[in-house]
């Protein structure tokens, strides 16, 4: 893979607010040149410095973890929620490697699996819509998979137009493009020249955009937009799973084969499928979801919030 382009800021990111930003870029770039053991300690301690110190977060990682898995008692329940803020921490780390380092240099300590769904997949020349999951490992797994195969990525814009524009050129260093979740028609016109497009749909986004479906057991408001999408180029929805194996040291991705029956046109049934997927990846490595976000914000009609 070719050195990353340089890109110019723009003018008006010299302004005073914007010098927070700049330290917080400045420290991600350091971070992403740590030696891999003090990159793991430095995430393990940011993890634990939030832990302690932002109860909110807490609060709402203990709610689901207590919620997807009632079977925990409350000795293990806080042990994962611990493990989760620190891989999170860990996360930090490898998004800013992932976004500011060339990611041949990790090629050794990744594995890839199932590339012949990926191949067949590519095969049928409708394009592929990739299930991608919110592991703390996002950023770096798409990273690692660039080097295997060639994908665009759905994101989210940031509020911080610096911090947006930090993101959004790294993001284009790894992916073909990179993808604003409101922009439908250029998802759909990149799966349909061809493209494989990484799409994350696991968070809840509002009713409007949903239809609750069960995840972990529990009604979940669960994005219609992937089997819109798939109704409209006909491309294979493809399931990736990626994660930091147990040694810290490696990454595992891996494709599963292409949903079946999908889009059924049923959308419930559709969510059904794609909760099932993420919920069995995420059940390999709970700890390294991203559950400090609120999944079950939406509620149905006349049930109370899990998070006051």
């Amino acid at each position: 893979m070719s050195k990353r382009k340089r890109h110019e800021y723009p003018e008006s990111f010299a302004h005073p607010r914007y010098w927070p930003t700049w330290c917080a870029i400045g420290l991600m770039r350091v971070g992403a040149f740590l030696p891999w053991r003090l990159k793991l300690w430095v995430g393990t301690a940011i993890g634990e410095l939030v832990w302690r110190l932002v109860k909110r977060r807490r609060h709402i990682t203990e709610t689901n973890l207590r919620l997807c898995f009632p079977e925990l008692d409350e000795r293990e329940l806080a042990r994962l929620v611990r493990r989760t803020f620190h891989a999170n921490g860990i996360g930090i780390l490898e998004t800013a490697t992932g976004w500011c380092r060339d990611p041949e240099h990790l090629r050794h300590r990744v594995s890839f699996k199932g590339t012949e769904h990926m191949e067949a997949a590519k095969a049928r020349g409708k394009g592929v819509l990739i299930i991608g999951i919110h592991f703390s490992t996002l950023d770096l797994g798409g990273a690692l998979h660039s080097l295997f195969f060639d994908a665009d990525v759905v994101y989210r814009p940031h509020n911080n137009p610096l911090f947006e524009h930090f993101m959004t050129r790294a993001r284009r260093g790894i992916f073909g493009a990179a993808i604003d979740r409101h922009d439908l028609r250029g998802v759909v016109r990149r799966i349909k020249g061809g493209h494989a497009v990484w799409y994350s749909p696991d968070q809840d986004f509002g009713r409007e955009a949903s239809v609750f479906a069960p995840f972990f057991g529990i009604d979940a408001a669960s994005i219609r937009l992937t089997s819109k999408i798939a109704r409209m180029t006909g491309a294979p929805v493809m399931p990736l799973m990626f994660h930091r194996n147990p040694d810290n040291r490696t990454y595992t991705l891996e494709y599963l084969p292409a949903l079946e029956n999908f889009p059924s046109g049923d959308e419930v049934a559709d969510a059904s499928q794609v909760n099932a997927f993420i919920e069995m990846a995420i059940r390999k490595h709970p700890e390294q979801y991203l559950w400090l976000h609120r999944r079950f914000k939406t509620r149905p009609e006349g049930e109370a919030s899990f998070y006051d």
